[in-house]
């Protein structure tokens, strides 16, 4: 039988299968899926990460996201504001997207992070059930979605070119692309290997 030194395995995110590491490119052998060896970085950096898309995601929420200028008079909407607008529009699967991809996933993500980091640091007894390379997965899959408020600010102000009405990116809306850029930048610098080490 031949041994395999436990340095050379690597995780499958997906199916949890066990695959030897091929360097660079590496796809699980049972389900196919791109399998991302992580270089191992100190918490630190991720914890920097963090900290930096929550204060960013601060004004993301206090500042406009989206300026309508209509015959003379100037009027922002947050990013809450401008879900109720719509809800009350009658335009309910579009509110509803926008505050999963505005709010939801966002929070979850902070949450999500948060934990993890945490629990790499200080791990608990009662969270082994939990399936931490799944939630360190899922801040991966749902990452870059949250971007949908920012693209759909940029394509109404491409869009509407009227000579009485004008569509203009708010403050909030560079402050949520930082916010949503930093999260990822901190889920990326999260060593995976922690998660192992503290099981």
């Amino acid at each position: 039988m031949i041994e395999i030194d436990e340095d050379k395995l690597i995780r499958c995110p997906v199916c949890d299968a066990v695959n030897i590491d091929k360097g660079k490119k590496n796809s699980c052998r049972r389900c196919g899926s791109a399998i991302y060896h992580h270089k191992k970085f100190s918490t630190e950096k991720s914890w920097a990460y963090l900290i930096t898309a929550l204060i960013a995601y601060i004004p993301a929420n206090l500042y406009p996201m989206l300026v309508t200028s209509a015959f003379g008079s100037r009027e922002g909407s947050t990013i809450l504001g401008g879900v109720v607008l719509l809800w009350e529009m009658g335009s309910y699967p579009v509110a509803v997207i926008i505050f999963i991809a505005s709010i939801m996933i966002p929070i979850s993500k902070f949450l999500i992070l948060f934990y993890l980091l945490i629990s790499v640091k200080y791990p608990l007894g009662k969270d082994k059930k939990v399936n931490k390379h799944k939630l360190y997965y899922f801040t991966e899959v749902i990452g870059p979605w949250s971007m949908i408020d920012v693209f759909v600010v940029a394509i109404l102000a491409a869009l509407i070119h009227l000579s009485s009405v004008e569509i203009l990116a708010g403050t909030a809306a560079t402050a949520f692309a930082i916010s949503v850029f930093f999260t990822l930048l901190a889920a990326h610098a999260f060593d995976e290997t922690l998660i192992k080490e503290n099981r």
